[in-house]
């Protein structure tokens, strides 16, 4: 099977490359470069004999000029919520525009996708409706494919469901088989550990490095819970998605730690200073919360658990350690990039 990852150099796409590259498919990534640390991930990727394309998803030219793949897996987005506040147009070509162009290749090639999906699809309102007060105890709830998408989700939220939209819209008019995985936090080995990269990695990469670290909105007190999903078990699951996309597809997942891997930032950070030693200054800073955050997102991953031969088996101390293992290893390399 031919494969072509779409961002391919960065963090999910480029270990998705080099796990399906070492399970004997023949990979090829598409990346832009646009960002330093996609330049180191080209890097592991030569080291795997994968060729990355670099070139904008959102000209579809380029794209229809590659060859035919049997399957195209759509890992390319800008991730930030809050970039997408301040740059619409930048998050509007990179996750919705390119989606449109890499259907057209589908389309013309007779190709599948799997789409890399957000859990930032789901009602803002409605999450909050549920949390009535952050800093007191609540019941824990699973989200699942059935929770509300009404807006406000945010323009990334909006870009990632209309993508998701598209996608079946494609699959109904040209028969184009696919898969959609909504993923909550995804963590792990080569997470930069930078602003942009993630909160989970760049708590552990502050707490290094003694830098200092605030707790943002819902009055500073570092209670927002998050469910964490190491990037090899996602690696694992795409796996167990293309050997049976054959038989399960059309289909569109909640895929997370779950209740095993959620944490709040109150407690990441009491993790981070026994695993580093290190303990840092962490502000709070209770100026208004941002309209984009929510206090509380868990998965429930009924549904995938009900297709696959698949489980979480990576808990949250696996995640750190991983993470940690690699930030130590490359500091100097890490610490270099802006």
């Amino acid at each position: 099977m031919k494969i072509l990852v779409l961002g391919g150099c960065g963090f999910v796409g480029s270990n998705v490359s080099i796990h399906l590259k070492n399970k004997k498919f023949n990979v090829t990534s598409v990346d832009n470069l646009s960002r330093e640390t996609s330049r180191v991930n080209l890097k592991r990727l030569k080291k795997n004999n994968i060729i990355n394309y670099c070139f904008d998803l959102s000209i579809k030219n380029k794209l229809l000029k590659l060859e035919k793949f049997d399957l195209l897996i759509d890992c390319c987005a800008e991730p930030s919520v809050e970039v997408s506040k301040s740059n619409v147009e930048l998050v509007f070509n990179s996750n919705l525009r390119s989606t449109l162009n890499v259907l057209e290749k589908c389309k013309i090639d007779n190709s599948k996708i799997i789409f890399l999906s957000s859990s930032r699809v789901y009602s803002i309102k409605k999450i909050n409706s549920r949390i009535k007060n952050i800093n007191k105890k609540f019941n824990k709830f699973l989200i699942n494919e059935s929770f509300s998408t009404q807006s406000p989700i945010s323009i990334y939220g909006y870009t990632k469901l209309c993508s998701e939209k598209l996608i079946r819209e494609y699959a109904y008019a040209f028969n184009i088989k696919y898969l959609i995985n909504r993923f909550g936090v995804i963590s792990g080995p080569w997470q930069f550990g930078k602003q942009d990269q993630g909160f989970f990695s760049l708590w552990i990469w502050k707490h290094i490095m003694r830098q200092k670290l605030e707790y943002i909105g819902y009055e500073g007190k570092g209670n927002q819970i998050r469910d964490i999903l190491h990037i090899s078990d996602v690696c694992d699951l795409i796996y167990e998605q293309i050997i049976n996309l054959n038989i399960t597809y059309n289909h569109t997942f909640n895929v997370g730690g779950g209740f095993k891997n959620s944490l709040s930032l109150k407690d990441l950070t009491k993790m981070c200073q026994i695993l580093t030693d290190n303990k840092i200054q962490i502000s709070k800073n209770d100026i208004k919360t941002s309209i984009y955050d929510i206090p509380y997102y868990v998965s429930d991953n009924k549904k995938i658990y009900s297709k696959y031969n698949w489980r979480v088996k990576k808990t949250i101390q696996n995640i750190l350690d991983d993470t940690y293992r690699v930030l130590i290893n490359n500091k100097k390399l890490f610490d270099n990039i802006k």
